[in-house]
């Protein structure tokens, strides 16, 4: 593999990194040219919502390639092109071999939940002092355990057990939160999400914990009828735009708990759902909040 480096003003990052992918780059990143510099920028943008601005102002491009060969004629062709100007070639290397599962892995240590309830990935020995684990292997979906809004609703899970209640957990991701609900006495769980992948991988790793009997997996279509407790962890907006539903899903004396709300967005949450029910913060961490309501 073969990495071709571009240096590149903002106003040519769009046009750059849609001709490379054009040119079958295997990727293309974006960087701040300046970074680790005292002139290096931040650029923050909201979920769901296009940045805000393409690139910096002295930016960094990196597009991979199968071989060398496939990188050169892509540096030729663009730089006879006219959205290159300004451009620069910095270089083409070839990128070294690395055991790319192992580094993956190396990013995700054992979590702890509470004192006795830990995430431990497939990889790792659980720690002595674990007493109920979650074996995770992420695959291809969101959810290592690591976020604090995993880490809240599993928190919550612990606190508050749902013994032989029906759940739903709608996003499911990597199934951690389906998981974790099996694991502290729910019945049956639903665990539902627009990817395949994430379907796949909730089937998969209820298996691994052997709770398998208890989750089914599909897409949001398969959820129905009313559940003791509901749990979505996703963003904001689409929380917003799914309270009707989701609120229908709480059976009467249901709990719903929805995570991935910054704290300042907890106003908004709380009006989009107040025909159906009153969610209260019952847990806020790093920036984060998880709002909570039951319906009586």
């Amino acid at each position: 593999m073969f990495s071709l480096r571009i240096a590149c003003p903002e106003s040519r990052v769009l046009a750059v990194s849609d001709a490379l992918e054009a040119l079958d780059a295997l990727s293309v990143s974006v960087e701040d040219a300046d970074a680790q510099t005292p002139a290096e920028q931040a650029l923050f943008g909201e979920p769901g919502l296009p940045p805000p601005a393409q690139g910096w102002a002295r930016s960094c491009i990196t597009a991979l390639f199968a071989d060398e060969p496939a990188a050169r004629e892509a540096a030729r062709l663009l730089a006879v092109q006219d959205f290159f100007a300004d451009c620069l070639l910095a270089a083409i290397e070839p990128v070294p071999d690395q055991d790319w599962v192992r580094l993956t892995q190396a990013q995700f240590e054992p979590v702890a939940v509470t004192p006795d309830f830990w995430i431990v990935p497939t990889w790792h020995q659980p720690p002595r002092q674990a007493q109920t684990i979650i074996r995770l292997d992420p695959g291809l979906a969101f959810g290592t355990g690591t976020h604090p809004t995993t880490r809240m609703c599993l928190r919550w899970l612990a606190a508050h057990p749902p013994r032989a209640l029906r759940v739903l957990d709608y996003g499911c991701g990597s199934g951690i939160l389906a998981i974790g609900a099996a694991l502290h006495g729910a019945r049956h769980i639903d665990a539902v999400d627009i990817d395949p992948a994430a379907v796949q991988a909730t089937r998969e790793n209820a298996q691994a914990n052997g709770v398998a009997n208890l989750v089914t997996a599909g897409l949001p279509d398969m959820a129905h009828g009313a559940y003791g407790v509901v749990l979505a962890n996703i963003l904001a907006t689409p929380l917003k735009l799914l309270a009707p539903l989701l609120a229908a899903h709480v059976a009467d004396g249901g709990a719903l708990v929805l995570a991935g709300v910054l704290e300042r967005q907890t106003a908004e949450l709380q009006a989009a759902y107040q025909p159906w029910l009153a969610l209260q913060a019952a847990d806020a961490q790093e920036g984060w909040v998880l709002l909570t309501a039951r319906r009586a």
